[in-house]
């Protein structure tokens, strides 16, 4: 079966998806997806992935992470890859992989908190701390038990109210 591509000839799936990201059938009505490379502000990306983690779609918020890391300045790579771990882990925990969701968790939060003089005031109103509280709470929670029941239920608040 030949792979799907996009107008540059890059593979492109463009299977339909759940709200985890799984594929579904062709045919079959999936979810929206986010449109890949979009360029957005910090603000955007952070009010974007946090409606998706809201609406229990962390795999998509995963993906305006990705967007944000590859699109802007290198000095905040390790803060959007970091927020990026912690959505695709929420995402394998909720689909089952409980270990592999952990070490995803663990990793991100271990990314986010990493002190380097590029990431100082990198924030953006981001509860940093909170957020590696979260990331190893539901890590070590997950770790034994089979999934995790409702992604909106457990998605994180990026920034205090």
């Amino acid at each position: 079966m030949p792979r799907d591509r996009d107008e540059e000839g890059r593979a492109r799936s463009a299977r339909p998806r759940d709200g985890l990201g799984r594929p579904l059938p062709y045919g079959t009505e999936g979810v929206p997806r986010a449109p890949e490379g979009v360029t957005r502000t910090p603000a955007q990306t952070l009010a974007e992935a946090q409606r998706l983690l809201d609406e229990g779609m962390p795999f998509h918020a995963h993906e305006v992470f990705e967007d944000a890391w590859k699109t802007g300045p290198a000095e905040e790579r390790d803060l959007w890859q970091g927020l990026a771990q912690l959505a695709v882990g929420l995402t394998h925990a909720a689909r089952g992989n409980a270990r592999g969701g952990a070490r995803l968790l663990r990793r991100g939060a271990d990314r986010i908190t990493a002190p380097s003089p590029a990431s100082q005031g990198l924030s953006y109103g981001l509860d940093v701390d909170g957020l590696a509280r979260w990331a190893r709470g539901l890590a070590d929670r997950t770790e034994g038990e089979d999934r995790v029941p409702d992604a909106s239920v457990e998605a994180p608040r990026l920034r205090p109210e």
